[in-house]
């Protein structure tokens, strides 16, 4: 098995390409430690010494470090890891854990506004995030401001905020005249 890796926007994220199916649908989003028991593979990752997040998409593991870790020292140890976890032919995700499709259930009077934001975060957005090794995912839609969850490569990225206001706000005001800001939120 042959890993490849590639950076980020995101210097404390490095995205990790097994060759195979990661999910098959959806992504799995684990900041901490504390939730990885639904992933046998995240907790190989996380019982690396200074990792402190990990992301899965569908062909793609993204491993965030602390800020005080470097790069060096334990990447050797994930790639080991996720090597070791594919050769085992464990689950990715444990008995009924189940990856994110994504996006927050909306109803009400702007449901259909917000069927359009997802259409074109799911178009346009997401797949662009995807190749750096992240997902934004809508969260809400409140008197023209469009909540938006960050994750993976994504989640604390020094360029985010760019990405947000110049990228996604942009392309959704043009397309949807209701929304009027973007903004992140944590979850």
């Amino acid at each position: 098995m042959f890993i490849q890796t590639e950076s980020t926007p995101n210097p404390a994220t490095l995205k990790f390409l097994p060759g195979q199916t990661v999910l098959e649908v959806g992504t799995a989003d684990f900041p901490s430690a504390d939730g990885a028991s639904a992933s046998p593979l995240a907790q190989r990752i996380f019982a690396v010494n200074g990792v402190v997040g990990v992301f899965f998409g569908t062909d793609f593991v993204t491993v965030t470090k602390g800020d005080e870790t470097q790069w060096d020292h334990i990447k050797p140890s994930i790639l080991g890891a996720i090597m070791e976890h594919f050769q085992s032919g464990q689950p990715v995700m444990a008995g009924d854990a189940q990856a994110s499709s994504g996006h927050a259930e909306h109803s009400g009077e702007d449901s259909e506004i917000v069927g359009q934001i997802k259409e074109l975060l799911d178009s346009r957005v997401r797949p662009a995030v995807a190749q750096d090794g992240g997902d934004i995912t809508f969260h809400g839609f409140d008197r023209g401001v469009v909540y938006l969850h960050m994750q993976g490569a994504c989640a604390g990225c020094p360029s985010s905020t760019l990405t947000l206001k110049m990228g996604i706000e942009n392309l959704l005001r043009h397309y949807i005249p209701e929304v009027t800001e973007v903004r992140p939120v944590a979850v």
